[in-house]
């Protein structure tokens, strides 16, 4: 499933940005706009916990990523605001519905002392699926010269092919704790549902207006911001399995202040660059950093309760997706008005992580989840 999510995705993803401004003329306002639709379903996602009442988690999953794959196919056919819109939503009710029980099942599935490491090991297969897509791209737009449209439907069409094939192929794998299926909010998950919600500002910022000033300021052209993505994700296949085993071992305390720190210097790097080049250089780095975010599931998968974790995984999307939903809105109005001023807000939500990483404890567990033990009742 991370392998068909990752493959669609992409491929969506990595043509958005030329396909809105050639097809639909769209401005920072309107990519911004589309951005906040898309991050609506996510903020929406808490409502997973009562489609779980009717259905397994693992079959909601896959008919999540049915859902997505569906959305991405019938994309390319609506060039226009509206349409644009439409196809959005429809691929993002799909995608967050999947990751969130992506999430709640990984947490559930693993031992905790072999997340961190699995989790890398899923990054790597996400990696490949988006290589794939991206040389897909290169065939199929730059070698056959097909429009948006055909691209569009070819890989969505696949990856509902490969949905089917792992709906048949695969058993229904038995969950060891039998989960709560009512919305749940603990005092003592405070800090985790913080860093969460700063994980979800931090990352429209990149995947909104980072790649747009790609394409708006320095003129990237399709083919070269697949290949931005292709180093990325090639990053992500050959380090991301050793990156979550280093993670396991210094802790997630140490591996978000690296993180945060980093973001802190691209971010305002970001704001001053006026070289496409540094600018490249700068959005490969800020990627890199994304996969330093395995350690905020690893610390909630320590301190939480084994069956309240489809429950929380519901929430903690919806709490990401707060920021989602208003910082592109935003921000694509201030974006109009000053580009660099975007980037250093972004700077300022990376510091504000920054202190909220310092609160982790050494050994995160039910009861020590800051550096201050139970700062907050269980309940």
């Amino acid at each position: 499933m991370t392998f068909v999510m990752s493959l669609v995705f992409a491929v969506w993803q990595v043509l958005l940005n030329n396909f809105v401004v050639e097809a639909a003329a769209f401005t920072g306002k309107e990519i911004g706009m589309l951005q906040s639709l898309r991050e609506v379903p996510g903020f929406l996602a808490f409502t997973s916990i009562l489609v779980l009442l009717v259905i397994r988690e693992q079959r909601f999953a896959l008919v999540a990523l049915l859902l997505m794959c569906v959305g991405v196919a019938a994309t390319g056919w609506f060039p226009s605001v509206l349409g644009l819109y439409c196809t959005t939503v429809l691929m993002s009710i799909g995608f967050h519905y999947y990751e969130t029980c992506n999430q709640s099942l990984t947490l559930q599935w693993l031992p905790k002392h072999q997340t961190a490491q699995f989790l890398g090991q899923a990054l790597s297969v996400k990696a490949a699926g988006a290589l794939l897509g991206y040389g897909s791209i290169w065939l199929l737009m730059t070698a056959l010269n097909w429009p948006y449209a055909w691209v569009y439907s070819a890989v969505g069409g696949l990856g509902a092919v490969m949905v089917l094939g792992a709906w048949w192929a695969f058993p229904q794998f038995q969950q060891h704790h039998q989960q709560q299926r009512k919305l749940i909010l603990r005092r003592r998950y405070s800090l985790y549902y913080l860093l969460t919600f700063l994980s979800g500002a931090r990352r429209q910022i990149f995947m909104v207006f980072a790649a747009f000033m790609m394409v708006e300021k320095f003129g990237y052209s399709v083919s070269e911001i697949t290949a931005l993505f292709l180093i990325n994700y090639l990053f992500n296949l050959m380090f991301a399995k050793k990156i979550g085993g280093w993670i396991g071992q210094i802790g997630e305390r140490r591996t978000l202040i690296i993180e945060y720190l980093g973001l802190i210097a691209v971010f305002v790097s970001y704001a001053a660059v006026e070289h496409p080049t540094l600018a490249a250089g700068l959005y490969v780095i800020d990627h890199l950093f994304f996969a330093l975010a395995i350690a905020v599931k690893t610390y909630f998968q320590k301190i939480a309760d084994p069956d309240e974790i489809a429950a929380t995984a519901g929430i903690s999307f919806t709490i990401n997706h707060i920021a989602a939903v208003v910082i592109p809105a935003v921000l694509g109005l201030v974006w109009l008005h000053s580009p660099a001023l975007v980037f250093y807000i972004g700077a300022g939500i990376a510091l504000c992580s920054l202190l909220a990483a310092m609160s982790l404890p050494a050994l995160p567990a039910p009861g020590n989840e800051t550096r201050w033990g139970a700062l907050f009742p269980s309940r």
